[in-house]
């Protein structure tokens, strides 16, 4: 059988302070009133039943997670104690999915994303699906057919097609997000796409695969299956790093029996992970200033302006250029755009200086 299992963990810290402890950004209902959880579940409406949808998010969030999507039932809600990075919500979804169902093969998606149009994300899910159940050892990545030289997004390098499917290629290598001019040259080559962060295989695939390079790791997911009471216990215990790292550059690397394979995504494709990705969603005015809510400005152009405060409020701005201005009712950022990536660190300092309460 078919499963999916959206991965939702994240804190959605580079969009404080619209995001918050509590209230991250996959939850936050800011596409004309539904969230990206929302939106990544809608996107699997008829490609598999509900009780095949799984969702694993932050214990603290699973609550509202049951809300967003009632639809599913309570036991596919994995609420982790604490984020240990993404393999470990991978590992340990693999392994309820492997328990549920040993011949079980799953997509791991994301909630983060932007995905038009629908048709098309399924069509390549199911194709990458059919690459998993035909060929039992396959990892299979979904990788975006890039538009632009973009230089916030991983690339992976493509080798030669699979035969018998149409767009599934081998993968070579997985690339770190480049620089403009290293980025122009994967556009201008044909061979690279964008990793979009979303893999199919057979869940008892992943977990030999982990058996291969990270044996603890495997076997303390299948111990949290097989006791879920010790959850608390054991999940902290997990190796904190990344599927790309953990798994898949070493799998595509020949490291392990696994074969690497990628089917492409011929969509519009929006990673929101920061201000400068959500802001590619919203109305741009006369002076190319971005602008979400009620604002005014005099001279200002190239600005990101939210105004999340609600319509008895006015964001405005004199003589601003490239500038990031976001209000909420407790908390308001200005940086310069260029800064934007550096809302981390800003938040540690915010907890520190000011409260947890506000970060």
């Amino acid at each position: 059988m078919r499963y999916v299992v959206i991965m939702a963990g994240g804190s959605g810290t580079r969009l404080w302070p619209l995001s918050r402890h509590g209230r991250p950004k996959q939850l936050l209902e800011l596409f004309e009133g539904k969230s990206l959880l929302r939106m990544a579940y809608e996107r699997l409406v008829g490609l598999v039943d509900d009780e095949h949808i799984l969702v694993c998010t932050g214990r603290a969030y699973a609550f509202d997670v049951a809300e967003q999507i009632p639809e599913l039932p309570a036991e596919n809600i994995l609420g982790e104690p604490e984020g240990r990075d993404s393999l470990n919500a991978v590992a340990w979804s693999a392994a309820v999915v492997a328990d549920r169902d040993p011949d079980g093969v799953v997509a791991m998606v994301t909630a983060d994303q932007i995905i038009e149009p629908v048709d098309e994300f399924q069509r390549s899910l199911n194709t990458a699906f059919e690459v998993a159940e035909a060929r039992p050892d396959a990892l299979v990545t979904l990788g975006v057919v890039p538009t632009s030289p973009h230089t916030g997004y991983g690339y992976l390098h493509r080798s030669e097609a699979v035969e018998g499917f149409t767009d599934v290629f081998r993968v070579a290598e997985f690339k770190e997000k480049p620089h403009r001019e290293l980025a122009q040259s994967y556009l201008d080559s044909g061979e690279y796409w964008w990793n979009a962060g979303m893999v199919v295989w057979r869940a008892t695939t992943l977990l030999g695969q982990l058996d291969q390079l990270l044996p603890e790791t495997a076997a303390t997911v299948r111990e949290i299956v097989a006791s879920p009471e010790r959850i608390d216990e054991l999940f902290p215990r997990l190796q904190k790093i990344s599927v790309d790292y953990a798994v898949m550059e070493p799998a595509s690397a020949g490291r392990t029996d696994a074969e690497v394979l990628s089917v492409g995504l011929r969509i519009d494709w929006k990673d929101v992970g920061g201000f400068l990705s959500l802001a590619e969603l919203f109305t741009r005015d006369e002076h190319g200033n971005a602008v979400d809510g009620r604002t005014v400005t005099l001279d200002s152009s190239g600005c990101v302006l939210v105004n999340a405060v609600g319509p008895d409020h006015v964001v405005a701005t004199i003589g601003l250029t490239d500038a990031l201005v976001v209000a909420t009712e407790t908390a308001t950022l200005v940086a310069r755009l260029e800064d934007s990536e550096r809302i981390r660190e800003l938040v540690a300092l915010v907890r520190t200086h000011a409260g947890a309460q506000y970060a």
